[in-house]
């Protein structure tokens, strides 16, 4: 359950002095061709500087590709000269229903796709089976440009340095007992000096502040929250940062240094994985299973803020389900349910560029759209990746296959594309 799974995430630097900032997902030094986090330095699933190709296949533009094993759909991040992805491996032994499983986190060349050290966290037997599209490595990694983060759900997060040397782990979250054993999947998210751990599912809920040196708990608030796959969002709102968080009962904001909710507005529907995007003006947070609902949210609320002007705007139809919305230049994108319908919206008024274009070669999906040099990368779970013009005027560019499914969201980092398939991590360069 991935994509979204999706999902983490990397030290936040504010990007500007309005209102309401969204903040970089990546440390001040951060590389523009960086993408320490699966929705990129914003969060949006933007590469601003970022300039990959428009086409390639199996033998064009294919710098390299190199097999993983196992199985896992966290999304790869790339950090200078590196690449990482988890995975999880079974071991061969176990002889119960599920089976025994090696959870590892990797690490490869950016430049020749040679591996430059792998790491087993874990040994585990998973306690809770996982929907038959779900493994268990769902959650992406994320990095502060020092350390690499590698969040296993029920397995704990493990804290590595890019050279591969562990600092510390945290394996007392407990085990999460998710909605009819859909499995884990929300990713962690950086912000500043710490860590935000969701952690939505059937039994208590809670969103953790961790320091991201140490694993210690800064802070814990419960979530009056069943299972939630969505990944948390940092903002910045007239100098102080909240955490932004979907959730089935209500989208929340909750204070990043005391944990405290600041405000919260209902209408999402069950079962939420699409995480929020932001913009210097709102919150947008939507969700699409049995159900649709997306808002665009001022702020500086507090309490409940439904039915209020802290609600800018509203939609009720063809809202995204695992895939979260993409939000680039004032134009907000997103599928609807799992399909490869797609959407554009104004963000500021909430009025469609274009609504519900069907796009033939995508029947389904789960990893979240990307933008980057002028292009938006849609990818289906087949395997087909198309690319529209990032406009008002909807145009596809180019559609192209690497000859296995995907559910992982691509990384784009600067001129190159990172493309974890169901066997193997793809870099696709010009060649």
């Amino acid at each position: 359950m991935r994509s979204t799974l999706s999902a983490a995430f990397c030290v936040f630097v504010a990007l500007s002095c309005t209102a309401l900032g969204f903040t970089s997902l990546g440390s001040s030094t951060a590389s523009a061709t960086d993408w320490r986090h699966w929705r990129g330095p914003t969060g949006n699933g933007v590469a601003s500087k970022g300039t990959p190709p428009t086409s390639w296949s199996l033998d064009k533009n294919v710098k390299w590709k190199v097999a993983i094993p196992g199985r896992g759909s966290g999304s790869p991040i790339v950090v200078d000269d590196r690449v990482f992805v988890v995975t999880a491996v079974p071991t061969g032994r176990g002889g119960g229903s599920l089976p025994e499983l090696s959870f590892q986190l990797h690490c490869f060349d950016r430049n020749s796709g040679q591996a430059r050290w792998n790491k087993v966290a874990v040994v585990a037997t998973p306690h809770q089976e996982t929907h038959s599209t779900n493994g268990f490595a769902s959650a992406s990694p994320c990095s502060d440009g020092e350390h690499v983060y590698a969040h296993f759900g029920s397995r704990g997060l493990y804290c590595y340095t890019l050279k591969g040397e562990l600092v510390w782990k945290r394996e007392d979250f407990g085990r999460m007992e998710t909605r009819s054993s859909f499995g884990e999947g929300s990713s962690p998210t950086l912000a500043g000096e710490k860590i935000i751990v969701p952690w939505d599912h059937e039994g208590a809920s809670a969103l953790y502040a961790l320091d991201k040196r140490t694993g210690k708990t800064i802070w814990r608030t419960a979530r009056d929250e069943p299972s939630c796959w969505a990944t948390p969002l940092i903002i910045e709102h007239d100098g102080s940062r909240q955490v932004i968080m979907n959730g089935q009962n209500a989208a929340r904001s909750y204070d990043l240094e005391t944990g405290a909710e600041l405000w919260r507005c209902g209408g999402q529907t069950v079962r939420p994985v699409a995480s929020p995007v932001a913009d210097d003006r709102y919150v947008y947070i939507g969700s699409g299973f049995r159900g649709a609902f997306m808002a665009a949210f001022k702020p500086g609320g507090r309490g409940d803020i439904e039915g209020t002007d802290k609600v800018v705007w509203t939609v009720d139809r063809d809202t995204p389900d695992i895939a979260s919305p993409l939000l680039s230049d004032g134009r907000l994108y997103f599928h609807k349910g799992k399909s490869g319908i797609l959407s554009c919206l104004d963000a500021n008024t909430g009025k469609p560029h274009y609504a519900a274009e069907r796009i033939n070669s995508i029947r389904s999906t789960y990893a979240s759209p990307v933008a980057a040099g002028g292009h938006v990368y849609l990818t289906g779970r087949g395997g087909t990746i198309v690319v529209i013009a990032d406009s008002e005027r909807f145009e596809i560019v180019s559609e192209n296959t690497l000859g296995e499914g995907i559910d992982a969201t691509p990384a784009p980092a600067g001129d190159e594309l990172f493309i974890r398939g169901e066997q193997h991590l793809f870099c696709i360069s010009k060649s």
